[in-house]
């Protein structure tokens, strides 16, 4: 994916300021800076739901709009209506209609492709409960089991492990392993940095503007931490995080 002096403004408020780089696929990218650093302002922008903004965003040479296809999105719960009846294995069933053909109705094809899906993150035998009544976790894996059904090739996730329990990180973890080696791309907006290394092989360092990106191993440091979050925050944040940052 290819992202070339991207700018994103609010109100006359700047959230992303010339941000390039160059993602290759068949990673697991973790993207990291500080609050308000604009990092799910980025990957709406890469999927060009913000219209609002400039510079170029491209997939295998196409214009991203015209890749939007193979692109599965995950958004925040808190950006998800609850209260909407609706059971969990028709919600996963939901991310089987992008690839079906106009006026058609999905089939005993796309009911098996949405098992599958429940199947991969363990929520099988939740599949006739309310969405309603799920905890956290379970309701996260319901999410990312409709994105699986949408059989893309990238996947973006927005704070995936806010508020769940440690069983629904050990599968969902366990599954973005599973896709980065089936060749998929997997972008993941991240706050905590305790377990950066174990969650991904790449990092996107932000603070509205591009800070570093690349390896884990080379990019998670305490000097670009620094540089994110601030010198005296990102002091207090390496301490908290045990150290995790390089020297």
């Amino acid at each position: 994916m290819q992202i070339k002096g991207l700018n994103v403004d609010y109100f006359g408020n700047s959230a992303l300021e010339g941000v390039t780089l160059d993602i290759p696929f068949g990673h697991s990218v973790g993207i990291i800076g500080p609050n308000g650093a604009g990092k799910s302002t980025f990957i709406k922008a890469l999927l060009d739901v913000i219209k609002k903004r400039s510079g170029t965003v491209k997939a295998e040479g196409k214009d991203i709009a015209l890749y939007r296809r193979n692109i599965a999105y995950v958004p925040q719960k808190n950006d998800i209506d609850l209260t909407f009846p609706i059971t969990v294995k028709d919600t996963v069933l939901t991310g089987t209609y992008p690839n079906l053909k106009l006026f058609r109705r999905p089939g005993k094809k796309e009911r098996a492709i949405a098992e599958r899906s429940m199947a991969m993150v363990e929520i099988g035998d939740l599949a006739d409960k309310q969405i309603s009544n799920l905890s956290g976790g379970q309701l996260q894996r319901v999410f990312i089991a409709r994105a699986l059904a949408q059989e893309a090739s990238v996947f973006f996730l927005d704070e995936p492990f806010v508020g769940i329990d440690m069983v629904s990180e050990r599968i969902i973890v366990n599954l973005f392993k599973q896709l980065r080696g089936e060749g998929k791309t997997i972008l993941v907006v991240h706050h905590d940095l305790h377990e950066v290394e174990e969650y991904f092989d790449k990092i996107i360092l932000l603070n509205k503007q591009l800070i570093a990106f690349g390896d884990v191993q080379d990019t998670f440091t305490t000097e670009n931490i620094r540089r994110a979050y601030g010198t005296s925050l990102g002091n207090v944040i390496i301490q908290g995080a045990g150290g995790a940052a390089h020297a």
